[in-house]
């Protein structure tokens, strides 16, 4: 199968996908606690009010209407209204999400150099250093971000004062108006990052190395940085490639959790205050946008793996 017919099959599968995704992001809205039309109208409202209100939203009609007007006014680009503050859920988005997409552009611009020197460096050499550097990784990945990110803060802001406790961005700026605002984001989501990716970047070294072809190689004479730049690093760059996809994954749950804890303007905090509001429409939107930028990902990644796979096989 020729590229452009993998990326087509590809494409295709996803927008199935992502079809499938909003469907259920749009059922998990019906279980959210708390009642939509007392966000709105508060709960002191009488019946009337409360009933009225909900025709206007559109509550009272059934769950499959509502999803279908949805789904054909999101292929129109219009994902509705948030109904706190009547916000389009699009300028939520163009607004917060940009900022969402450069913590984590930061962080990975930290997490794959790192990532990829320690995996190589534990997948290569074994023995303690691969022990202590996997050890410190599986027990980095286990703690909590929220967790990580207080400690953070408690060494950084509170002990040492040297940066922000929150992220506060100026009225109409943006993160980059306030640099040091993103340095604590950007460590916790690297430390999380870096201890998922790394393991995933040793394990792929590793397979790589004690195969045959890295064992032709060795016995031909090839060793060191040689072995490791010309046979070991081309043949682990399409596995890597999908271990730094997955990461990039687990960012994007770990990012929810930590813009809350930094007060970050992003798109995980919208969404996190759009739950506790039980704003639908921007639950709906939001979740459904992030979904869409996952899926994108993931096709990303696995289209660099298979240009990768394709010119391993072509070298060797």
């Amino acid at each position: 199968m020729n590229l452009a017919a993998f990326v087509g099959r590809r494409l295709a599968g996803a927008a199935v996908l992502l079809v499938l995704l909003s469907a259920v992001i749009f059922a998990a809205t019906a279980v959210l606690p708390g009642d939509a039309v007392s966000a709105v109208v508060g709960v002191d409202a009488s019946e009337t009010q409360r009933a009225d209100v909900r025709a206007e939203l559109g509550l009272d009609r059934p769950a499959g209407e509502r999803y279908a007007h949805w789904l054909g006014n999101a292929v129109q680009g219009d994902l509705g209204r948030g109904f706190v503050g009547d916000r389009p859920v699009t300028e939520v988005l163009s607004t917060r999400l940009p900022n969402s997409l450069l913590l984590a552009g930061l962080t990975l611009a930290v997490t794959t150099p790192l990532a990829t020197l320690l995996g190589l460096w534990t997948g290569l050499r074994g023995g303690a250093a691969d022990r202590f550097v996997s050890t410190a990784a599986q027990t980095l990945a286990a703690v909590p971000e929220f967790v990580l990110a207080a400690l953070l803060v408690a060494v950084l802001a509170v002990w040492l004062e040297i940066l922000p406790r929150v992220s506060l961005i100026p009225l109409g700026g943006t993160p980059l108006d306030v640099p040091h605002a993103l340095i604590l984001p950007v460590l916790t989501l690297s430390a999380v990052g870096l201890a998922v990716a790394t393991r995933l970047l040793r394990v792929s070294v590793a397979d790589v190395a004690a195969g045959p072809y890295c064992e032709a190689a060795r016995l031909n004479g090839v060793r060191g940085v040689r072995l490791t730049v010309r046979h070991i690093l081309p043949n682990a760059a399409g596995p890597a490639v999908q271990a730094l996809t997955l990461t990039t994954g687990a960012l994007v749950g770990s990012a929810v959790v930590v813009e809350n804890v930094f007060d970050y303007p992003g798109i995980g905090r919208e969404l996190q205050l759009a739950v506790a509001a039980r704003d639908i429409p921007m639950v709906q939107g939001i979740a459904t946008a992030l979904a869409g930028v996952m899926l994108m990902v993931l096709l990303a990644g696995d289209i660099c793996a298979r240009l990768l796979g394709a010119r391993e096989g072509h070298g060797r």
